[in-house]
């Protein structure tokens, strides 16, 4: 008897911070560009024009009270409910995020121990052989755990995997940079594992650029050259615009074109939320490189609704579609999609899966 092996994702969960943050919440900050110069457009017109860019309407915080490991145990534990596991089975738990555990009000980032190995206390997992550990690899770090939980389930060196994305970015956000209305907090959980039935990871593919300077493109800096003893997310949003249009539709080409899949049997693009023009302009510039027209129903996108949740964005995005349905969207078993981000590093990354 001949047994297929395939590696699926077997269970989801998704952690969505309770407290809502609206653009005009941000009505009386004082914005300065990159440059240190106060933005002479008045404030409603910054919004404004954010929300055309981004298409963020609100956002989702932590409370006061949470830390990024409090939401990542809630989403983990979804996950392993949902794949019916017994957690003391897993072989590791990959956390991905980027600016570890830091208490409110804070200015301490907390990565010791990592992020992975206080889940793992949290859950009360005994194991001892279930290895806990951390990846930092900008918003791209759920596909990428993903990735790896592939290798080392095919390398037989696992057989079941947790994989976490979860960031507070409300934690590193400058009051004063217009940016940081995009960000937002929470956590995706995902069950990796060996599976008999059909379907799983058909193909994978990552790249990191350097070169021409693109590890430079998001990076912590100060507060608009005003606070020199404190770092925060900066980005170069032209370049990053730039970059993601340029590589990442020629990323999930090569990807999609490994898993002998067509570009017509693609159901859904989960794509890393980080803005809305730019991940329409994206997925069809992928479309385009097929000589086809985007799909009006391919793109499922949470963005408006819960801002930039980093790591966590791809995971809770197809966590809300599996299981609720979420603006419309569904699938079904068979369906083929597609998970792709892009990030800090520069990373891309992308992965065909059969549902």
């Amino acid at each position: 008897m001949i047994f297929i092996m395939n590696i699926k994702i077997t269970g989801t969960g998704s952690s969505i911070p309770e407290q809502v943050k609206i653009n005009n919440d941000f009505i009386n900050n004082s914005f300065f560009d990159s440059d240190g110069r106060k933005i002479k457009n008045s404030n409603i017109e910054v919004i404004e024009k954010f929300k055309a860019i981004t298409g963020i309407e609100q956002r989702r915080y932590v409370n006061d009270d949470q830390t990024v490991t409090n939401i990542a145990v809630d989403a983990a534990k979804t996950a392993i409910s949902d794949a019916e596991l017994d957690q003391e089975t897993l072989d590791y738990i990959i956390v991905a995020h980027n600016v570890g555990d830091i208490a409110s009000n804070s200015n301490q980032v907390n990565t010791l121990p990592c992020l992975a190995a206080k889940i793992k206390a949290e859950l009360n997992i005994k194991n001892p052989n279930c290895v806990a550990y951390d990846i930092l690899f900008g918003c791209p770090g759920w596909v990428e755990g993903v990735i790896q939980a592939k290798a080392f389930i095919k390398a037989g060196m696992a057989k079941k995997c947790l994989v976490i994305g979860a960031d507070t970015l409300s934690r590193v956000l400058d009051q004063s940079d217009r940016d940081s209305m995009i960000y937002a907090d929470g956590a995706g959980a995902s069950i990796v594992e060996f599976s008999r039935d059909e379907g799983g990871i058909l193909s994978h593919s990552s790249a990191t650029y350097t070169f021409e300077g693109e590890a430079e493109y998001i990076f912590y800096g100060t507060a608009n050259n005003i606070d020199k003893g404190a770092k925060y997310i900066k980005m170069q949003g032209r370049k990053v615009y730039e970059f993601a249009l340029s590589k990442v539709p020629l990323a999930i080409q090569g990807c999609l074109e490994k898993s002998g899949e067509s570009i017509d049997s693609v159901k859904k693009i989960f794509i890393h939320q980080a803005n809305l023009k730019m991940d329409e302009a994206i997925v069809k510039r992928f479309y385009h490189l097929y000589k086809k027209s985007m799909p009006k129903e391919i793109l499922p996108m949470n963005i408006q609704e819960y801002g930039n949740s980093s790591v966590a964005s791809v995971p809770t995005l197809y966590d809300l579609v599996l299981k609720k349905n979420y603006d419309g969207h569904n699938l079904n078993k068979g369906d083929v999609i597609i998970f792709a981000s892009v990030g800090a590093g520069m990373n891309i990354n992308s992965i065909t899966y059969k549902i």
